[in-house]
């Protein structure tokens, strides 16, 4: 009987990096099903009270995010990633943070403030109908 080498982690690892991965559902990343979908109409969001000047709010529900101005302007932005297609979750302040690969985002621009995304966020047109923030895609 002949004795066979240990395999050392640099096999090990190297053997696992090219075996493929078939069936790897990263459905997180992909968007679609998990409710990432762009807005397809007019989607009411909540009272315009709820955003303060210099403050913005993030409807989880809807991937958008709206902010409001000093002047008291709004503007809204998808909040699905332009990176892999992730749901942003997270607001902190103004400044949106991917869960899935830390890309953060400007709430008030859009514009991204860490990568790996390199695209902004799309924006949504936002108006105020009878007290009540409505988001929609843009013509």
């Amino acid at each position: 009987m002949s004795a066979r080498p240990a395999a050392t982690r640099r096999t090990v690892l190297r053997g696992a990096a090219l075996t493929p991965v078939v069936g790897l559902g990263l459905t997180a990343c992909e968007g679609g099903d998990d409710g990432s979908a762009p807005l397809a109409g007019p989607v009411e969001l909540g009272p315009e009270s709820e955003v303060a000047a210099g403050d913005a709010k993030l409807y989880r529900d809807h991937n958008v995010v709206v902010s409001r101005g000093e002047d008291g302007s709004f503007k809204a932005y998808n909040t699905v990633c332009t990176h892999a297609g992730c749901p942003i979750n997270k607001l902190d302040g103004t400044r949106l943070v991917c869960p899935c690969h830390g890309s953060e985002f400007d709430a008030t621009t859009g514009k991204v403030l860490r990568e790996p995304a390199v695209a902004p966020l799309k924006p949504l047109a936002v108006e105020v109908r009878n007290g009540t923030l409505v988001a929609k895609p843009q013509a």
